[in-house]
Formats: structure tokens, sequence, C-alpha cells
């Protein structure tokens, strides 16, 4: 939540954050078409989460320490409610957690 406040006061006043379109991806660095050109910059995601955003997907840019860093893409909640979570992959893998306590992988619950 913290960082959601910073990124929304900051970039009204100081251009701290920005959003753009994945240009490419490798090695956990990231290509990103903004105002600006992004070249290799690292992306950040919570700790045992590690992802390659396709090309095409909307970023986030934050500029932290005088330094870019990918804060990840654009969600596109589906199908869900608050306080459920979706992986899924761009190939159509995917694992929903329900907030009645049901999990799907691929669409078919599992117990």
């Amino acid at each position: 939540m913290w960082i959601l406040n910073y990124v929304t006061k900051n970039s009204l006043t100081d251009n701290v954050a920005d959003k753009g379109s994945v240009k490419g991806a490798s090695n956990g660095r990231v290509q990103i078409n903004a105002s600006n050109d992004y070249s290799k910059i690292p992306i950040v995601s919570p700790y045992g989460i590690t992802y390659v955003p396709t090309v095409g997907e909307e970023s986030v840019v934050l500029t932290a320490g005088g330094e870019d860093i990918c804060l990840g893409t654009v969600a596109k909640a589906e199908n869900l409610s608050p306080g459920e979570l979706m992986l899924s992959s761009s190939g159509g893998a995917s694992i929903v957690l329900k907030n009645d306590g049901n999990v799907y992988i691929n669409g078919r619950a599992v117990s």
C-alpha cells in the first residue's frame, strides 16, 4: 500500500512513475517503451515470484534512488472478486484461489 501511496503522491509532481508497453524481456530485465525508452531495467516482484512479461503488456516503471525499475504489469482481473488471487501464463494455464476456499487449476476444481 505504501508503494501505491508513494507513486500516486510523487508521480504528480516529480515524474517518478511512468507506464508503457513491454518491447522485450530476458534475464530478469525488461525493455519498455513509455514517455522514455527504458532498456534492460530490472523487474521487481514479491519474493518467490519470478516472471518474464510478454511483449505488448502494459508495465509500470518507477524511478527509485536514481534508478529505474519495472514494478510489474497492469493486472487484468478476469472474473475475480476482491480478495481472490489468480496466477496465469500467456499460454492459458491458471491457478485461482477463491474466497470460498476453492482452488481451481486450469478451470477445474481441486480438493
